[in-house]
């Protein structure tokens, strides 16, 4: 049940802990001119307001409360309310169908400075406007949600998710939507993305397609001070920033044992290789480079394979990319040139010529795409082994959405802030 903190009215004392601004009583005289109504100077509404609640002295308003701003009488209405703090958040709201009454409807930010701008229409049309004004307090609560965004800074090929880690789990849907709009992701040049919940603690970002080329991508969080649950209050997230390079794709076809890598479109090398034979298939699908050893040992117990076994391996291997955690690489394989290029021998990597493994490397960076076709093996898991996140049609990727789930889009903050007529 929501209460009342009322801004204070001419030395009234404080009541409650709600932000109420009681507008409107009687339209002023005077305030229209001859003429048409609405093309005269808005009026002064400040005679119509009424404030309860902190009457100065250091007081702030209760963040926990929402903000009610009405209209008093049958003598105006409302026509809009803006509330916007200097973090330049606005407080989305909605406004009854008879102009009576907006009311916020996005938690107010905690220790933050507001500013409210109200329009209101006298009976006759003639505009009136008030300015006011409050700062709302710390949360008594101490548990805090800060987000660490991912990757680290630098520069990734076009394939790069945005990952946003949160330090403690949201699992309510309306609290991830809180916590999803509140994660800004912003591109030069602008693309189509949307965020996926992973699970309870971990969010991907992506585009529609790829990152355009030479891109500069940048993550922030305005979540500091918001309120997310009964106990819970947004906490500190460090920004990001990233480039993508060229765009990079590799694609391995099984059946032809042949990568074909592309550079912003254009083929630039075909290479003979093997991939996993029958019992050991590479995955199929779409996969991103997490990152590249130029040495790594090899051993088959690692993927399950016992020790001792007919399939049992313990390699050195050089100039490997990787693509997946449980171990798929793209990677150096002296011992099966005479099988790369017409079958496949591989326990699941992708074999080549330790010239071409070379090459390859120092082609590729993080972020590049790898895409797998024509392999009998099962497609690249979505999440939990890598990046599988391109496997998702762009749909079914918007419903991970708190906030497009269903594939609706969501108002902006900016615009939901606005009148929206509800009947009450």
């Amino acid at each position: 049940m929501s209460h009342s903190v009322h801004f204070p009215a001419r030395g009234r004392a404080a009541v409650h802990c709600t932000l109420l601004v009681m507008v409107l009583g009687a339209a002023c005289a005077g305030c229209g001119g001859d003429d048409d109504p609405l093309a005269a100077r808005p009026y002064d509404a400040a005679g119509q307001i009424s404030f309860d609640g902190p009457a100065g002295g250091g007081k702030k308003a209760d963040p926990d409360e929402p903000l009610e701003v009405v209209a008093e009488g049958a003598d105006g209405r409302i026509t809009d309310v803006t509330a916007v703090d200097r973090a330049g958040r606005y407080l989305a709201g909605e406004l009854s169908a008879d102009g009576t009454r907006w009311h916020s409807t996005s938690p107010l930010a905690a220790d933050a400075s507001y500013t409210v701008r109200v329009s209101t229409e006298a009976p006759d049309g003639a505009p009136g406007r008030e300015v006011l004004t409050f700062d709302t307090g710390r949360p008594a609560t101490k548990q805090r949600l800060d987000v660490a965004f991912g990757p680290k800074a630098g520069t990734y090929g076009v394939g790069q998710p945005i990952t946003a880690e949160l330090s403690r789990p949201v699992r309510d849907p309306a609290q991830r939507a809180v916590v999803e709009r509140a994660l800004k992701v912003e591109s030069t040049p602008a693309v189509e993305g949307a965020w996926h919940w992973v699970d309870d603690k971990e969010l991907h970002y992506r585009p529609r397609d790829y990152w355009p080329a030479h891109a500069t991508v940048r993550a922030r969080s305005t979540l500091d001070g918001i309120k997310i649950g009964d106990r819970v209050w947004g906490g500190t997230a460090k920004p990001l920033k990233i480039a993508t390079g060229d765009r990079v794709i590799a694609v391995t076809d099984a059946a032809s044992h042949t990568m074909t890598v592309y550079r912003n479109g254009e083929e630039i090398k075909e290479i003979p290789v093997t991939t996993g034979k029958p019992g050991f298939e590479t995955r199929n699908g779409v996969k991103v480079v997490l990152g590249k050893e130029a040495f790594v040992r090899m051993r088959s117990t690692t993927v399950g394979i016992a020790e001792g076994s007919s399939e049992a391996y313990d390699l050195p291997v050089h100039w490997a990319t990787r693509v997946t955690w449980s171990g798929e690489y793209v990677h150096a394989a002296p011992w099966s040139v005479g099988s790369q290029g017409s079958a496949n021998v591989s326990h699941g990597c992708t074999g080549m010529s330790t010239e071409n493994a070379e090459w390859f490397f120092g082609t590729v960076r993080e972020g590049d795409l790898v895409e797998v076709v024509n392999s009998y093996g099962d497609t690249m898991e979505t999440f939990g082994n890598g990046f599988g996140d391109w496997n998702l049609d762009w749909d079914k990727w918007r419903t991970g959405s708190a906030v497009l789930g269903g594939g609706v889009d969501a108002p902006r903050p900016e615009d939901a802030s606005r009148l929206r007529p509800t009947a009450t």
